[in-house]
């Protein structure tokens, strides 16, 4: 009978956390966010002052939940589902695309922002790159892409040596390295790559999208798997500012589609 109870014991814990996790959050007072610095997915000024399409949607909804403010911590994209997972934060809200090996990984909510995949490259596109498949085919050629990001795998995948494949801290030290002749191509979303030519005025550079063979992406909220509850008290908060229209209010200033991301839904993206 012993070992029986403290089995049920330890059954019904996890559980228990679950439901705890909203009122936590609401006793401290803010939740712990992941973002990268990638405009227009997220952004953070000199003054440290966070914004971005995936905060800005994340603290209204925590807002709606109870907990007033968010906390934010600039992560690389490889390191922020370990860092979600060893409870440094509470949510991702990065642009970080859901894929069958992250939906494995963490429980996300349903999606938030959709995009597709860019490159950015020297006017004209002298080497003629449409694909990551003629960047993996030219024995010379060197990407840049976001460490642990879509970008790197899509590479990867297709066939570019990994000493090909350079990992760019942030996008604007991936537009000076394009500039200074040491890539032949940068890749990140359509929004990102376009944020990034805004911004740089620059009359030698231009975009190639979306990419061939690429996919679209959409991401949501990511949390830990034992936070389920959490996710889906966000997704009912997300859902109703969907369907007010609130939702668009905030994404589409930064360029995004609501109806993108109204149009498909977690378990259709994450082969669920």
């Amino acid at each position: 009978m012993k070992t029986t109870f403290l089995t049920l014991a330890l059954m019904a814990a996890p559980a228990a956390v679950m439901a705890d996790k909203l009122d936590d959050l609401k006793a401290q007072g803010f939740a712990r966010i992941a973002i990268a610095n990638e405009p227009p997915f997220t952004a953070v000024a000199a003054d440290g002052s966070v914004s971005g399409a995936a905060p800005d949607v994340a603290r209204e909804v925590f807002k709606r939940l109870g907990v007033p403010e968010v906390v934010a911590s600039i992560s690389e994209y490889g390191a922020m589902i370990p860092g979600l997972q060893a409870r440094r934060h509470d949510a991702i809200t990065a642009g970080l695309f859901m894929k069958p090996e992250r939906c494995a990984a963490v429980a996300y909510s349903e999606p938030v922002l959709c995009d597709a995949e860019a490159f950015l490259l020297p006017k004209g596109n002298p080497k003629g790159f449409t694909s990551f498949a003629d960047i993996a085919a030219d024995p010379t050629a060197t990407i840049g892409a976001p460490g642990g990001g879509t970008e790197e795998k899509l590479a990867l995948e297709a066939g570019v040596p990994r000493e090909r494949v350079i990992v760019v801290p942030d996008g604007q030290s991936g537009l000076k390295m394009l500039q200074d002749g040491r890539l032949d191509v940068y890749s990140l979303p359509v929004l990102s790559i376009s944020d990034l030519l805004a911004k740089a005025n620059d009359p030698n550079l231009e975009m190639l999208a979306p990419v061939v063979g690429a996919p679209v992406y959409c991401d949501g909220a990511a949390f830990r798997k034992e936070d389920a509850a959490l996710r889906d008290a966000f997704d009912v908060e997300l859902a109703k500012m969907k369907e007010s229209g609130e939702f668009a209010a905030i994404v589409e200033p930064y360029g995004f589609s609501a109806a993108a991301a109204m149009s498909t839904s977690r378990a259709e993206l994450c082969g669920e």
